[in-house]
């Protein structure tokens, strides 16, 4: 990995997001950087989903090969997420709108242009559309969906970190920004796969589950 100057710690107010902060996280989006950020529910680390270089270099953060790539897209509304699914049937969108923002990450079969801009083929794609502020203010201004994972600790006993100092030792050698909204939930989204005939619960996480509206 290039080695390049330590990450900034840019503390964001959760509630109401500075716009002259969120400006600055935007910028280190455009010129291809990653950035650590909150969500509803657990810390995230993600890139500017339309750069290339970008989505490789946060793989090899990530240690991952871009074959086995399996994150999930920040998306801002429903416009954003027919941009990128194959096809959004009326049940799915029910349960998505009682549902979103919220604590939810939605598998769907992504449609052709999700390839392009990964560069690998990948059968479906994950939604969010995170209850946050910050998340959602950052990608209001950058204009198109992040993509991203959640940050996980090695730590048998608690899986996610939740202290955002804590999580700047860990990666202000292997990001460009962490953002400091606060301490950050233990407990991910709750995981509903809509890609097959059935809805199915991959993950029980934070989100009530819900199949049908």
């Amino acid at each position: 990995m290039i080695n390049h100057p330590p990450a900034e710690l840019l503390q964001i107010h959760p509630v109401n997001p500075e716009p002259r902060k969120i400006a600055q996280a935007v910028e280190v989006l455009r010129e291809g950087g990653i950035i650590v950020y909150p969500t509803d529910t657990i810390y995230g680390i993600g890139c500017d989903l339309l750069n290339r270089r970008a989505v490789e270099r946060l793989c090899r953060v990530l240690d991952l090969k871009p074959q086995k790539l399996d994150l999930s897209f920040i998306c801002l509304d429903f416009s954003h997420v027919t941009q990128y699914v194959r096809s959004l049937e009326t049940s799915a969108f029910k349960v998505m709108r009682r549902t979103l923002p919220g604590p939810y990450t939605y598998l769907f079969e992504s449609n052709s242009s999700v390839p392009k801009i990964l560069g690998v083929n990948k059968k479906t794609v994950g939604i969010r559309i995170p209850d946050h502020p910050i998340p959602l203010a950052i990608v209001r201004e950058l204009g198109n969906p992040l993509i991203t994972s959640s940050i996980k600790n090695d730590d048998l006993i608690r899986e996610y970190t939740t202290d955002p100092s804590e999580i700047f030792e860990d990666f202000k050698d292997k990001v460009d920004l962490v953002i400091d909204g606060g301490t950050g939930g233990n407990v991910p989204s709750t995981v509903i796969d809509f890609s097959g005939a059935e809805p199915q619960v991959i993950r029980v996480g934070l989100g009530e589950v819900i199949l049908s509206a």
